[in-house]
């Protein structure tokens, strides 16, 4: 399976960086922004209330897309050296994410080869030169070799070479690692979004803090919220409401996936698109990566939302937050510190999630049969499009 790897490798600090600039797409999007355009829809559109709530139709969904297609697992930053593994089950699959001695990316059962025996049993990153099963010490390298059987000799032509760990197929493109159940999954729209996340640097950015949320709402009424800006002025008047206009955004696609960006079109029209780091501080730009992840870019740090159906009713999601660099002083940690409790708590804990859940249990009372969604929630239609043709 083909790795586009994006970490930074030890020493290469001292290159020559060359300058960032926006990706053709990113530019377009902040020009249509300075022009005052909208993108919005032609007409009011409706959802059947049964997408969010049976349960016929989120097995369907497991079924046909989860079991399917690709998945976000994390940044590249998660694991940032060689020799590094960490477990992850929040798919419904026992999990090892690793990263081998050659800095290539791996995901693998996390279930020995000998008796089944889960290997890793800590959702932090850990060292893994070596893999050990802690039932009888079977030993893995980070790339899946089986190289250890104590007491060899009671496996008698026993072959090694081919007991490694179960692998999965996996791409690391633009500093995000990809992963997918099925053999055959396609990654082309995975690695579609590498130029305009390496315009971002994502895959250089040190991983600040990680929360997973327990949500009581489906996994489309998570991801909706992120597909339009009518709410902004109202859910979020507490929190961010004042540095977005209200309902200026632009939106394109990357295969299935959606590009957004808002931003003030007064302030734009002053700049230099070209100038990346003042159209960072003026344009906030937002990925709904199909099937359920969420990329969220603010002027110097980047949120990353995956979204993990457990039930129809029931979603479990990460929050990761990707900064420059670890904080060097209690200023900085300061800072970070307040960023992250501003986003991660406040806007979307306290707000977007808990609106989701609201949605969710006034959905699955039965009251109404259809959701209306208006013009500027155009984005959540082309979504919910493109889940019924995964379907």
């Amino acid at each position: 399976m083909q790795r586009l790897i994006t970490w930074r490798s030890i020493g290469s600090m001292d290159m020559p960086v060359t300058p960032r600039r926006p990706t053709p797409g990113q530019r377009a999007l902040a020009e249509a922004l300075a022009r005052g355009e909208a993108h919005m829809g032609d007409h009011v559109e409706t959802l059947s209330a049964s997408v969010y709530v049976d349960e016929a139709r989120f097995e369907t969904e497991k079924r046909r897309i989860f079991d399917h297609v690709p998945h976000l697992l994390g940044p590249s930053a998660l694991l940032p050296d060689r020799n590094q593994a960490v477990a992850h089950d929040d798919y419904g699959t026992p999990l090892i994410l690793s990263r081998d001695i050659d800095g290539k990316a791996h995901v693998f059962a996390n279930v020995c080869r000998h008796r089944g025996t889960r290997l890793l049993d800590s959702h932090e990153v850990v060292p893994a030169k070596r893999i050990i099963c802690p039932y009888h010490a079977w030993a893995y390298k980070p790339d899946g070799e089986l190289t250890g059987i104590p007491r060899n000799d009671c496996f008698p032509d026993f072959d090694k070479g081919r007991n490694g760990l179960r692998e999965f197929p996996c791409v690391e493109a633009g500093g995000l690692i990809w992963w997918a159940k099925d053999e055959g999954a396609d990654f082309t729209d995975a690695i579609a979004l590498k130029d305009d996340l390496d315009a971002f640097g994502l895959g250089d950015l040190y991983l600040y803090r990680r929360k997973t949320h327990d949500v009581a709402a489906n996994w489309k009424l998570i991801i909706d919220a992120f597909l339009e800006s009518y709410h902004v002025q109202r859910l979020h008047a507490a929190t961010i409401a004042s540095f977005f206009a209200d309902g200026i955004t632009t939106a394109d696609s990357i295969g299935r996936h959606q590009r957004a960006a808002v931003g003030r079109s007064d302030y734009l029209a002053e700049l230099d698109r070209d100038d990346w780091a003042q159209l960072r501080k003026a344009v906030t730009y937002t990925y709904q990566l199909f099937p359920a992840s969420v990329i969220i870019v603010s002027p110097d740090y980047i949120n990353l939302l995956i979204a993990m159906p457990q039930t129809v009713g029931r979603t479990l999601v990460e929050d990761v937050m990707l900064i420059p660099e670890k904080p060097a002083t209690n200023e900085a940690e300061a800072h970070w510190q307040r960023s992250w409790d501003l986003l991660d708590g406040g806007t979307f804990g306290a707000e977007d999630f808990h609106a989701a859940a609201l949605c969710h249990r006034g959905l699955e009372s039965g009251e109404i049969e259809k959701v209306v969604l208006g013009k500027l929630e155009n984005g959540i239609a082309e979504f919910h499009r493109k889940v019924e043709a995964a379907l």
